[in-house]
Formats: C-alpha cells, structure tokens, sequence
C-alpha cells in the first residue's frame, strides 16, 4: 500500500533544506502574481524547484498547466534535472510516480517553439506550411546567401552602389565607431541585430513605416519587410529566434479553447532579462489566473545589447496594474540572504552597488533600480576574504596572484584548478594574455577557448590542419584577398603545414591522410568516367527515368574502379531506390541521380574527425581527461567535443553525404572551408553569452563577466576593473526615438550598465575575492573602494584565512537513465565518458535514429487519434 503524501516539512528535513521565512513564503504562494527579488546566491533555483514541487504535490497541480521558463539551456536542464529528482523522493516513499513529459519546463525559445507545435495551442491538422525554427548561425546563412542578399540590397534602395560601398554605407549607419568599414560579415551581423530588435520590440513593419523618418533607416525598415517575406517559403515558414517569440505570442492570442487548458502557473526565472515580447507572451500566458512568478535580481542585468528591458522587472508592480487592471494585488519577496559567500564578500559587492546614484532626474524619491533589498550575508565569518595586490605591473601583480593559487593548491585548500575563475570586463584585454601567460609559467594551466577564435586553439589547429589535407585547399581568390579573407587564407596555410609536420612524424596518420585523399581521387575519377560515358552514348540521357533492366550493364562499359562497378549492380541500392519510388517518395530516379548515389562516398567530416582521435596525440588528450589524479586535463577534450559540435552543425545545415560531383565541382570545399568554417572563424563564440560550457579539470577558468552570470567559484580573480568607454551603444541611439524615449536615459546607460556588471563579478566568489590592482589597470572607481573598505594586500600567510572548499560540493541530483547511462557505460566507460560526459556528438547513431523514429510515430499516431475520433477502433488497442 502505498504510503500517505509526506508533508512538505518532511521533504525538506529529508535533504535537510531548512528554508528561511522568505524562501518558505515564497514556496508556499499560490494566489496572484509574486514578485521575487532574488539576490546573488539567496537560493533561488532551490525555491523555484520547491516551489513547484509543492504545487504538484500538494496543490494537485498538474504538470502540464505550469510553464517555468528560464534563458539558458544549463539552467533549463538543471531545473528539469532537480524537479525530476525532487519528486523522485515523492515517489520512493508513495509508489506516486509523476509525468513531467506535458510540462513547460526549458528555455522561452524552447517553450515558444513548443507551443506554436503544440496541439493544445497551435498548430491545427492541415495546417499550409511547416514551421521551421533557425538560430543565428542559420539566420546568418540565410541573409547571407549570395541571392537573398542581392535581392535584399536592392529592396533597401542600394543596389546602385558598388558592392563594399552597400557594406559601408550598413556599417556607417547601424555601427559602433570602431566596427564601421567594408566588411560584408559585419554588414549582415549589425542588420541580424537590428531585424531581431525590430521583432522584439514589436514593431510591426506597419508601425515602422509610420514613425521612422530618417532616411537611412527607412532603407533599413524596407530590408527588414523582404527579410520577413524571405523566410516565406512554399511548404515551410522559417523562424528566427525572435520571431519564434512573436508567434508563440500570436498562437495564445489566437487561442480559442477552454481556459482550463490555459497555464495556471507561470514562473518566470532571471527575469530582469526579459525583453518588450517576452513581457507580453508572459502576460498572455497568466491572464486566467494571474498567477505569475517573476524571479530576478535588476542589479544583475547585462543584456541590454540583446534588447533586455530591465524596467520590466523593476516596474513589475505597476507592469501588473497595466496588464490585470481589475487584478489580483502583487505578493513581493524579498529573498535577500546570502548563502554563498562569506560575510566580507557581501559587504564589499553590496557597498559596490551602492556607490552609484540610482536617482532618477525628474522624481528623487524614485530610483531606477529595486534599492529596497537589503542584501545580507548568512556567513558570520568576519575574517578577510577580499584581498588586492600591490600596485605593481600586470605581470608581477598576476605572478603574486599565480603563486598564491599554487599555495591554496598545495596545502589543499581547493582542490583543483578549476575552483578558481579570472573573470574580466573582454577577453579581448591586452591583460588577458599576460595572465594566462604568467600562470603557465608557473605550471597553472589555463582554459580560454573565447579568449582567441576557437579555430586558433590548438586542438581546432590539428584537427582543421588534417582536414585540408584530406580535401584540399580552395584557392585564394585574387579580388577578395584581403583583410579578413587574406588572413583566414593565410590561417589555413599555417594549419596545412602543421598538419604536414604531424604527418612526417606519424606513418599512420600519414597513411590515413593519404588512404581518404586516393578515396576522393576515385570517387571523382568515377563520376568523370560515367558523366563522360553518358554524354558520348546515343542511347543514355542524365535526365532520362533510371532503367533497371538497362543501364546498369551499359554504365559498366566506363572505365571505372571496381568499387564503383559493384555499387552500380548493387541489389541493395537498386532495391532501396524502387522501395522509395514504390512508397512514393519519389516518382523516378534519373540516371542522373543513380551515378551520384553510385559514386558517393560512405564517410563524412564527422566520421574523418572519429577516426582522427584513434591516433596518438589524440588519444593522449583523452587519456588526460582519464586519469583520477593531479595529472587530470579535461581542457583538450572539452575542447575536441565543441568541435564535434561544429562539424555536426554543418552537417545538419549541409549535406551528409560526400557526392564525388561536390567534390569534382569543388562546391563542396567552398561550402565547407569558405563558406561554414569561414563564418566560424569570424563569429566564433561571443564574449556575451551566458556559458554553457564546463569547466574542465585542470585548468583554471577565463571567463568574462558576463559568461560568469548565473556561476559560482570558491576563488575569482577580478583580473581587470577597467573598461573602454565606447559611448552610448548605437542600438539604443536608433531604438530610442522609436520607442517613445521610454526607460533609462541614454547619457546614464553606461554607468549604469558597468555598475551591474562588476556587481555581478564581484558576488561570483565563494570564499576568496582578488582585485587586480595594478598600474594602468585599476579603475578610480575601485580604487576609492578598496581604500575605503581597507582591503589586505596579498599574501602567503593569508592561506590561513580561507577555508577549504570540495570539488562539486554544491553540484545539484541529477537524473541518470538506464539506457543513456548505466547501459552504455557498462558497454564501454570510455564511450560514455566522451558521448555522455564531454557532450561529443556521435557520428552515426543508429540508436538515436531509432529512438528519434519510434518516438516520431507515436506522437503521428496521438496526433491521427485526436484529429480522427470517429474512426478509433477501440477493440484495436
């Protein structure tokens, strides 16, 4: 029998949570929007977790009518990770399972692009065209296809002037002073930023044409109007990230159903990142019950640039009043304690905050900021745990720091590198790279794949090097060689030599080169030869319906290799090619297509890379992120895997298959070299992202402050406090006007924007906060700050102060499975440990495939059933 429901109280003494007055208020809430300010380490994530659960549990709330929305897919896997575990304790001691497989639980984009797929919401059976979501790299393609960019440029009135010309006179206008020029990368970037801001901001092509009047953006405005038309294709509708927004809010307002279908709770994480579209899709969510939880913390608002309007969060009161004006009243919390970092940490970063006049002009008695938190530390421990240097050069302020790291190391006060964490304002700091090389110097490996273009790290370096081996070069182009073209060509030379170098002292990796390159050369040789046998023949035409009786015997008479003779007379190719005709996947197969199938290669880039890694300076890499002892670096294999992730993406965007008339053309090389690794060579990995990347073992973090967001660390080294003053962003100059002038005042953006930014660095740290402070490196700011709060300089001896910290000590329960984890380490732990642990992306998974088609069916069957009621057979199931 299974036992009665545990009470809440029981749950938390079973993991032993004690939560505090607040926490608890907040869990318990159930009626009316709630409004959380949330300060750095108060336990947010844990209260949301409980707080759901209690709605599950206790409020009999089903999964399916609660929408717990958050902006990065870590923190989207950590609250379905911890939601699944806590209701896991749920069920050991009732035998009540629970299905979350219904509940809106992920990031926005995610959850918007469910319910404009969702049949409770969007869309319906026959529905004209299939929705299709794109991220940046994909909207960054589409703009730059050489048709849509050409036909775009003419809609914007500029098809008149020279081709870098129509790129200047985009950069002039939309760009920062420094990022002004010809490039025709930064031209379709700074448009992709303005296309994406228009749609957050909703204003519709209609508003725009009413109210922009300078000329320049009128041109813009045009361009936007043929972008939105060019995502219209005959059987697919394509969708940017914020266009995914937009139509999530469009199905909800479309919504015509019951409103007990309507979520009940919506709760929203980070929310001083909303932007204008966001804050109305959450609105329209909660409209039924109103029971909308906002969580955040304005003093940690960073996305600006992105279109977030922190005002959304400051203002969620009155937001409230506007949205429900006959509603429910607002429930604000303030959860304020923190139990992070120890008490001097949060006395220094709140003082910080605090320096900075919030006022506004026109209304003293308002702020531009919730001011009303009052940030308290849970630690009583009134020992020194801020610290600086003395006031030396970079080199030997960061070599101080370094030997204090290797002291903390030694005596075992932390216990891997990893647990400290050098944040700066740019990773495009001349003092980055004097950081990273003192501590190397010192034995302290360091890991900043952002720090550089992640095709200029070494493991990028090999494993590029072995492809242009493989496949060749592309040719420079003698009218684009310059500038950024000149140096990606100039990369890609240095790389083919390296590569050459590798393989002069490994034969085997020689041979594989080799072994791959005579596979292309037949292959082509192939497709030549049966092209050519075709175009001389009286009988056969490339466009003529494939004849199964015929041809094959009149396609052998070409000189060919043999594995190409045999793949023509293959009974299984010719058996899947009539399967496909026969299930009406295709009329007819034309010679055509029958000699690219033939002489089509059985591999591909990702497929290459696998078998790159069996050779040895590879499998050293691996062995590295192996070991259980001091001598552990996971850097090289983490950085292996995102590249895994880069050759899948051009896959999915590209072809799968190698076809021997790509490779005779030489489209292939320019697809693949030029026109995808190109693109990554200059987009790379932003500076701004919230991190999903881990930290690997062994080496110590470089990470800017924005990347930290959201992170914790025992250690962080503040490494620069000074940043550029670029002026107001020109986003905003050109947004303003068009917005009303709502909002913070453009002279005070800045400021503004630094003080949140440093705030954040500043309450990452744990138990040890190092200010760099060194010439040309400390801001007046906090040099008055370190002065007024008498921080120690640092020391040996200072050791003491800092108590231990554990690996992982904090890491949250996490879902294992039976099939993804026990099965497949017991089938082979070092698989597991580079698919499941490092994130690799598998070359060929039957598995998956099947898993994808077996799931992909039953949901056709569920969809057939609601769409056909009357013709459900029950004596069938």
């Amino acid at each position: 029998m299974p036992d009665q429901t545990p009470s809440i109280e029981a749950l938390w003494q079973a993991v032993g949570f004690t939560p505090n007055q607040s926490q608890e208020e907040a869990i318990r809430h159930t009626d009316g929007p709630l409004f959380l300010t949330a300060g750095p380490g108060s336990g947010k994530t844990r209260v949301l977790l409980w707080k759901c659960l209690y709605l599950i549990v206790h409020q009999q709330v089903a999964p399916e009518h609660i929408f717990l929305g958050t902006f990065t897919e870590k923190a989207a896997l950590q609250l379905k990770e911890g939601l699944q575990s806590l209701l896991g304790l749920v069920t050991n001691r009732t035998n009540q399972t629970f299905d979350l497989s219904k509940m809106y639980v992920g990031t926005v984009h995610s959850l918007c692009n469910r319910l404009i797929t969702d049949r409770r919401f969007g869309q319906k059976k026959g529905a004209d065209k299939k929705i299709t979501p794109i991220d940046d790299l994909e909207q960054y393609f589409h703009i730059s296809n050489r048709k849509i960019w050409t036909a775009m440029i003419a809609a914007g009135g500029l098809n008149d002037l020279p081709d870098e010309e129509q790129n200047q006179y985009i950069n002039d206008y939309l760009a920062e002073n420094y990022k002004k020029g010809v490039s025709r990368y930064n031209a379709i970037m700074h448009l992709m930023a303005l296309f994406n801001r228009f749609t957050e901001e909703c204003l519709d092509v209609a508003t725009l044409d009413k109210i922009v009047t300078e000329e320049p953006m009128k041109k813009m405005v045009k361009m936007y109007t043929f972008y939105l038309d060019s995502l219209q294709e005959k059987w697919q509708e394509k969708l940017d990230f914020s266009l995914v927004q937009q139509k999530g809010l469009e199905v909800m307002k479309a919504f015509e159903g019951e409103a007990s279908e309507k979520f009940k709770y919506v709760i929203i994480d980070e929310y001083q990142d909303t932007n204008t579209i966001q804050e109305k899709l959450f609105f329209k969510l909660a409209e039924v019950t109103q029971n909308l939880c906002v969580v955040g913390d304005d003093d940690q608002a960073l996305y600006r640039f992105r279109g977030a309007t922190v005002e959304n969060f400051v203002e969620f009161e009155e937001r409230c009043k506007r949205y429900y004006p006959k509603g429910k009243p607002v429930t604000k919390i303030p959860l304020n304690i923190n139990y992070r970092s120890r008490k001097k940490i949060v006395d220094f970063y709140t003082s910080y905050i605090g320096q900075t006049n919030w006022q506004k002009e026109d209304d003293p008695t308002q702020q531009y900021r919730v001011h009303t938190k009052q940030i308290s530390a849970h630690s009583t421990d009134n020992q020194a745990s801020v610290f600086t240097t003395a006031y030396l050069e970079p080199e030997q302020s960061f070599e101080k720091i370094a030997q204090f790291i290797q002291t903390l190391l030694n005596q075992q006060i932390i216990e891997d590198p990893n647990q400290v964490a050098f944040l700066f304002p740019s990773l495009g700091s001349t003092q980055v790279p004097k950081a990273q090389a003192t501590l190397e110097s010192l034995g302290l490996r360091t890991y900043a794949p952002r720090a550089q273009p992640f095709l200029e790290l070494p493991e990028a370096r090999n494993i590029m090097g072995i492809f242009l081996r493989v496949f060749g070069k592309p040719e420079r182009d003698p009218e684009f060689n310059r500038g950024d073209f000149k140096n990606y060509h100039d990369w890609m030379e240095e790389v083919y030599s390296e590569a050459g170098a590798a393989m002069r002292q490994d034969a085997g990796l020689k041979a594989l080169v080799e072994h791959h390159r005579n596979e292309i050369a037949t292959s082509v040789s192939d497709y030549k030869a049966l092209i050519a046998k075709v175009e001389t023949s009286n009988e056969l035409n490339l466009d003529d319906a494939y004849d199964f009786e015929k041809m094959p015997a009149q396609l052998k008479e070409a000189s060919i290799s043999p594995s190409a003779r045999k793949s023509l007379s293959s009974t299984y190719l010719l058996r899947q090619l009539k399967k496909q005709m026969d299930e009406g996947g295709k009329a007819s197969f034309t010679l055509r297509d029958v000699i690219t199938r033939a002489t089509s290669l059985n591999w591909n880039p990702l497929d290459l890379f696998y078998k790159i890694l069996a050779f040895k300076e590879f499998k050293t890499m691996m062995d590295a992120a192996g070991r259980s002892d001091v001598q552990i670096d996971e850097g090289p294999i983490y950085n292996l895997g995102l590249l895994t992730g880069y050759i899948s993406r051009f896959l999915e965007l590209y072809k799968t298959v190698l076809r021997a008339k790509d490779l005779e053309s030489k489209s292939f090389k320019r697809a693949f070299f030029i026109r995808f690794w190109y693109t990554i060579y200059k987009k790379g990995e932003t500076e701004f992202e919230n991190s999903e990347d881990p930290f690997p073992r062994g080496r110590i973090p470089f990470l800017t402050i924005h990347q930290s967001k959201g992170l914790e660390f025992p250690v962080v080294v503040l490494g620069n406090t000074s940043t550029r003053d670029g002026g107001v962003r020109r986003m905003e100059e050109l947004m303003k006007p068009l917005l009303g002038n709502q909002g913070e005042p453009l002279a005070r953006m800045n400021e503004f924007d630094k003080a949140r930014m440093f705030y954040v660095a500043l309450s990452r740290a744990e138990n040890l906060l190092i200010v760099a402070n060194y010439k040309r490196g400390i801001s007046k700011e906090f040099k008055a700050m370190l002065a007024q709060h008498q921080i120690p300089v640092l020391g040996a001896n200072q050791a003491a102060y800092i108590p231990s910290a554990k690996l992982s000590a904090k890491a949250p329960m996490k879902a294992y499975s039976y099939t993804s984890d026990y099965l497949l380490y017991e089938r082979c732990p070092r698989q597991y440990m580079v698919f499941r642990k490092y994130g690799f992306v598998p070359s060929r998974s039957q598995t998956m495939f099947f898993g994808s088609l077996v799931h992909q069916t039953i949901d056709d069957l569920h969809n057939f059933i609601i769409d056909n009621p009357e013709n459900l057979d029950l004596d069938l199931i």
